[in-house]
């Protein structure tokens, strides 16, 4: 969660290796913003404040509308996974997967990298937020059914609805992970 400790033993542990990988791995994460280094109280989650969670929205946005201007690799698929999905399964998780699948049909590997990236950044901020959206599933099934017709001028639709509704959301999510991240303390 954001704003949530890292402690590098306990991850050596989870991995069964050393705590030196261990450290090495978050200091990459720190350099790909993943994880911030608080030098004396060690490693943690970022906690965003709204001015950059809009800002990473709105990359993630334009990064994905790139993406909508070039035409996809014939025999790009849609996922499987999310022509079953059912409120059971990980919203989270098949988000990822559908933004980072609009993004390799390119063939641009600037452009996937990028968005793998805000794609991280962003999904402990999506499973943060669950509760505050009504019905998660449906707006990504909204955009997957555009992508499965190639209908880009759709696809820039839903994408934009999509952002904008987490934008206005920006105040709330805020609160919230502060919230959960004082718990945390």
């Amino acid at each position: 969660m954001p704003g949530q400790r890292i402690d590098p033993a306990t991850l050596a542990e989870e991995f069964r290796t050393s705590p030196t990988p261990a450290l090495f791995a978050l200091y990459r994460l720190v350099g790909e913003g993943l994880v911030v280094d608080h030098a004396r109280s060690g490693f943690y989650v970022p906690l965003l404040t709204e001015v950059a969670m809009r800002d990473l929205y709105d990359w993630m946005e334009r990064l994905l509308l790139m993406a909508c201007d070039s035409a996809p690799r014939p025999g790009t698929r849609v996922l499987p996974e999310l022509e079953s999905a059912s409120t059971d399964d990980d919203v989270v998780k098949l988000t990822w997967k559908m933004f980072d699948a609009i993004a390799a049909s390119t063939g641009q590997r600037s452009l996937h990298r990028a968005v793998k990236q805000a794609n991280d950044q962003l999904a402990p901020i999506r499973r943060a937020k669950q509760s505050l959206l009504d019905d998660p599933l449906e707006e990504l099934l909204l955009i997957a059914r555009a992508w499965r017709a190639r209908d880009m001028a759709a696809l820039r639709r839903r994408l934009r609805e999509y952002y904008g509704h987490r934008k206005t959301l920006v105040p709330q999510t805020v609160d919230l992970l502060n919230e959960s991240s004082n718990r945390l303390h």
